[in-house]
């Protein structure tokens, strides 16, 4: 049994075929995110201004949701760098979205701690309480539901991530509909309970 993703090969694929995302609307920084940016880029020597990439696509994301193609290339400008250099970054991390996801990302681990104690039981329980299929958003654009791999908690499995940063632990099918209505109702602050919010406290 792998753990691992299938990668969508079949006919009209090949497997050095690059993932071209949409363009999406036109983009550029807030002027309070290009200010932050810039900011930033002054721990760094002029030479080595792709170091703030990774931090310049998780202010695209926090503006706009996601990463589109547009974004990538104002990146590229800003930071004064290839579209492709970003683009690799963009397609190599987990944590970047190429296509508008929910205002709640669940992202489910499923690597093995997690997957031997139920991750999958987990997933299809979300899927099932939200009517969507893993990587679909729901038709009121407030749940995206996605399995990811290693969330690092394996001593909490199984363990749901909201957002990228907020951590849901030990986790059950049964569990699910309070998760889901918590987030309805109160939004990031139902996941108070959870162990590492608590240490970060």
């Amino acid at each position: 049994m792998s753990f691992h993703p299938q990668m969508p090969y079949g006919e009209g694929w090949h497997k050095s075929e690059r993932f071209i995302p949409e363009e999406g609307p036109t983009f550029a920084f807030t002027p309070e995110h290009r200010a932050q940016l810039e900011e930033l880029c002054t721990h760094y020597p002029p030479e080595r201004r792709k170091s703030a990439i990774i931090s310049a696509l998780y202010m695209v994301q926090a503006q706009q949701g996601h990463v589109s193609g547009n974004a990538m290339r104002h990146v590229a400008e800003v930071i004064g760098c290839t579209t492709a250099e970003v683009e690799d970054v963009v397609t190599y991390y987990v944590m970047f979205f190429t296509k508008p996801v929910g205002t709640y990302v669940l992202q489910v681990c499923r690597t093995l701690s997690c997957a031997l104690n139920g991750a999958e039981k987990v997933t299809a329980a979300l899927c099932k309480h939200l009517h969507v299929k893993p990587n679909e958003t729901t038709a009121d654009g407030m749940f995206t539901v996605m399995e990811f791999e290693c969330l690092g908690a394996c001593d909490r499995a199984p363990v749901i991530m909201v957002n990228n940063e907020h951590w849901h632990e030990c986790q059950q099918p049964e569990d699910v509909p309070a998760l889901i209505e918590g987030l309805r109702t109160k939004g990031l602050a139902a996941l108070s309970g959870c162990h590492l919010v608590k240490e970060r406290a």
